[in-house]
């Protein structure tokens, strides 16, 4: 077998965590050396159970392995190993780092700024165009989006970060093969040409509740902030947030009505400190960053559209926006207004998310 495969094989152990792993090596050095071993080093690391050793030694089948390993190539996932120069840095730095990740797509580049950005699956009109919005803004700058592809706020923060043509990763808390919700499989085929999908999970892992607070340290570990937007008062969300502290990682948090439910964490976070953030420019500037409003491409599209074109895309945001209150807005017949957005579909200004519901994508 080669390297990669051993590693493989260790990663993949059922019931070996992180723990137990890293005392393995400890013992062994290598995969590779764990696998030779005819149990009496095993025999000697106190951590592992008679069942965990019994595991280990009946794993042993090469052939398996070695198929097992080439379905992961088969489904173009890419398995990289803590020992590796391209394994994400900041990773080395948390707490019980993987030792082995499932990639789709490309991992974050280690030389450009990444920011994650998780909030309420069940979040307001407000937390859905603020995610849009600001993970817009921020990808166009060039920064890296960083989230867990969930509904709500993770789903459309990737979503707008996909429309300014920017970088975005998933950590998932199931294998990167599944895409989980199913609500977000568009934004997750999409990504794996624009950006990453990411895991510790081999194949065949459904999510499971318990993965998922686990796989919040990935998406702290791999940014260099974080930013909440609408959180409850005991949100999971929260647990980002106390992990990246941790880390040492910045924290931002957009901040709600006073009595507005999901606001309750945000606005907890900015009274313990958390940098408040009302524009894309206040995370810039912690580094360095000179914003520019992405966002206004007026003059830009003004050789490029037709007048009721414009009115009609500048009328439109990341949230979506039904035809009947596009025709309110903009004074325009149904049938008018339907060969118009059409065009502007045509022209990639716009999409039809769900029947007759439109959002901005440029």
């Amino acid at each position: 077998m080669i390297n990669k495969e051993y590693w493989f094989w260790l990663c993949n152990l059922d019931g070996i965590g992180v723990k137990k792993i890293q005392a393995i090596l400890d013992f062994f050095e290598t995969p590779e050396q764990v696998f030779m071993d005819k149990g009496t080093g095993l025999n000697q690391i106190g951590i592992l159970t008679d069942a965990d050793k019994d595991t280990i030694i009946n794993s042993k089948e090469v052939g398996r392995i070695q198929e097992n390993y080439a379905k992961l190539i088969s489904k173009g996932i890419y398995f990289v190993t803590k020992e590796e120069a391209h394994y994400p840095s900041k990773l080395h730095n948390i707490y019980n780092p993987p030792y082995g990740l499932y990639v789709k797509g490309k991992l974050p580049e280690e030389n450009r700024l990444s920011i994650a950005i998780v909030g309420a699956r069940n979040c307001s009109d407000y937390g859905k165009e603020t995610a849009g919005y600001i993970s817009y803004e921020l990808a166009s700058a060039g920064v890296q989006i960083i989230s867990g592809l969930a509904r709500g706020i993770d789903g459309y923060a990737h979503d707008g970060a996909l429309a300014a043509g920017g970088y975005t990763c998933a950590v998932e808390g199931c294998s990167v093969d599944i895409c989980y919700p199913k609500e977000n499989f568009n934004i997750y085929m999409e990504m794996q040409q624009k950006g990453g999908i990411v895991s510790e999970y081999g194949l065949n892992c459904y999510p499971k509740a318990c993965n998922f607070p686990i796989r919040n340290r990935l998406i702290s570990g791999m940014s260099d902030g974080i930013l909440i937007i609408e959180a409850k008062e005991k949100s999971g969300s929260l647990i980002t947030v106390d992990m990246g502290l941790e880390q040492g990682k910045n924290i931002y948090s957009i901040p709600g009505r006073i009595n507005d439910l999901l606001s309750a964490g945000c606005n907890n976070l900015i009274k313990i400190g958390a940098k408040m953030v009302t524009g894309p420019e206040d995370i810039l500037d912690d580094y360095g960053i000179i914003y520019k409003n992405c966002k206004n491409q007026m003059k830009k599209i003004d050789k490029l559209l037709e007048t009721k074109e414009k009115i009609v895309y500048a009328c439109l945001s990341f949230f979506p926006k039904h035809m009947n209150e596009i025709a309110g807005e903009t004074n325009l017949s149904i049938m008018e207004l339907t060969e118009i957005l059409v065009n502007l579909e045509l022209k990639n200004y716009i999409k039809q998310i769900r029947k007759n519901y439109y959002v901005y994508i440029s």
